[in-house]
């Protein structure tokens, strides 16, 4: 039997059963597919029409690039911009495109169309979800073919972080409006078919500029959202890898076992009560402040079996700029409810708090449910499905309380922004944000944004509860995968098996 005849059969077969009938050589024979566990399906496929970091999970780096591009470390790099300049007064940056360059339909990569997509940021009428990232750019201009140039109004620090994100992917003007069903980008991998609840299949792009670079000709995207499954998932062999494990109470169990490498690293991922400012009691700084009294983070990591950081403000502490902030409202339950008292609820209030499907968010709720009620803070927990966490929550801010983990990085930045679903409104945070992304001295930075921290941490805007960890589980075989996630990623472009 030849190497192709026996992949056909051990697909057709599939997981474990194929790998026992025709055993470890087979096996090693089909290292051209891979297939990815995800515990969320992500809404669209369209990162300009929806903020789910699922779907710049699988879109980022695989389906879509951008100008540039952020790596395994965080560093920004080339993208589909070869190079750029800035000009000494920060507001001009002049891009130099990619020759060459295919969409997956066929269609080329010119200046125009890299103006097009990035027009489409900062438009008047845009609903892009990261719309006001780009609110500094005043004009993008196709200097000719292969040069691009944005102008912006005032300097912007994070400009080229921000052009790197998958939120400024470089869509063509002919597929931009499908985009949500039948993705078409130019990176190293094109959409191929999607089952609902299920899947989501890519496979290697011909028309990529460095194919043969690439080693994976199809990935599979497998939706398994329940911990337990995906435990099941990987020792069956149904899933080579899951680069965010859900089960943290599983892990030791699986360092355990000879065919897995565990990798745990970091995430910019702040695990948080996020709480509705615009809502009364919330929009009651005494309110929020007792509740911050009564978190006890050792409880809530000790909840996902250790894996976690304290955080008392929303900042990573692997960020040079990061300051402790835990001690701002230490676990104090007498104080909290004095504070209640103050605010005119001495026997405390009902609220409800609406789930978002993924683990840490179910073990956090049970636990803060439990401590919220020793201040008499009686918590309603409601399940919610994705959609209906970003429909009722994250877009029309029907909720009370939730918990989510903002998994962007820089990402205080939403603190400034205007209808933002936690509906906080401070000009005294706008004004301090304004100066962070004004300021060329980096040191400079630095300070403002821990001038930044401290006054959410002040305002108690959101119950701040840990960093979540990066637990990544693939088969000690595979290589290339991210230890870390400076962003929303699965980016497959340097992954391979073993040969």
């Amino acid at each position: 039997m030849n190497a192709l005849s026996r992949r056909h059969l051990l697909g057709a077969a599939g997981g474990i059963a194929a790998a026992t009938i025709f055993g470890p050589d087979v096996w090693a024979q089909a290292k051209d597919k891979l297939v990815i566990g995800m515990s969320l399906e992500p809404p669209v496929l369209d990162p300009t029409k929806n903020a789910a970091a699922a779907i710049r999970e699988i879109t980022y780096q695989n389906i879509f690039e951008s100008l540039a591009r952020i790596d395994s470390k965080g560093a920004i790099g080339p993208g589909l911009a070869e190079s750029w300049t800035i000009s000494p007064d920060g507001l001009v940056y002049t891009f130099k495109l990619r020759s060459g360059v295919k969409f997956h339909d066929g269609e080329s990569l010119d200046a125009a169309v890299v103006k097009f997509a990035l027009d489409r940021l900062f438009a008047a009428d845009s609903t892009v979800p990261a719309k006001s990232l780009y609110t500094d750019i005043d004009r993008v201009e196709a200097v000719d073919s292969s040069t691009v140039k944005i102008t912006l109004k005032t300097p912007n620090s994070y400009l080229l972080y921000n052009i790197a994100l998958c939120d400024a992917a470089i869509l063509h003007p002919k597929s931009a409006p499908t985009n949500d069903k039948q993705p078409v980008g130019t990176g190293p991998f094109m959409f191929k078919e999607r089952k609902e609840g299920d899947s989501i299949t890519l496979v290697k792009a011909p028309t990529y500029r460095d194919a043969g670079a690439i080693k994976l000709n199809t990935v599979i995207f497998k939706v398994v959202k329940d911990p337990s499954a995906q435990v099941s998932a990987l020792l069956a062999g149904d899933v080579d890898t899951f680069p965010g494990f859900q089960a943290p109470e599983l892990v030791e169990r699986l360092k355990k076992d000879a065919r897995f490498a565990v990798v745990v690293g970091t995430t910019e991922g702040e695990v948080i009560l996020a709480t509705n400012n615009g809502k009364k009691p919330f929009d009651n700084p005494k309110v929020r402040q007792a509740m911050a009294h009564a978190i006890n983070r050792e409880e809530l990591i000790a909840a996902e079996s250790g894996y976690g950081t304290p955080i008392g403000s929303h900042f990573a502490p692997h960020n040079k700029a990061y300051i402790d902030l835990t001690k701002t409202y230490p676990l104090e339950i007498a104080k909290a409810k004095a504070l209640l008292a103050e605010a005119g609820y001495p026997n405390g209030f009902e609220a409800s708090l609406k789930l978002p499907p993924v683990g840490y968010a179910q073990r956090a709720g049970e636990v803060l449910a439990s401590q919220l009620g020793k201040i008499g803070v009686k918590v309603a927990i409601t399940q919610l499905q994705w959609p209906q966490w970003l429909s009722e929550v994250f877009k029309e801010r029907n909720y009370d309380l939730t918990i989510v983990a903002h998994t962007e990085a820089n990402d205080i930045d939403r603190y400034a922004r205007d209808g933002y679903y936690w509906n906080y409104n401070s000009p005294e945070f706008k004004a301090k944000w304004r100066e962070v992304v004004a300021a060329t001295d980096f040191a400079k930075r630095d300070e403002l944004l821990k001038e930044c921290q401290r006054i959410i941490a002040r305002d108690a805007v959101n119950g701040y509860l840990y960093q979540l960890a990066k637990i990544g589980v693939w088969k000690k075989e595979l290589l290339g995968m991210w230890e870390n996630s400076p962003t929303p990623a699965v980016d497959l472009t340097g992954v391979s098996w073993k040969a």
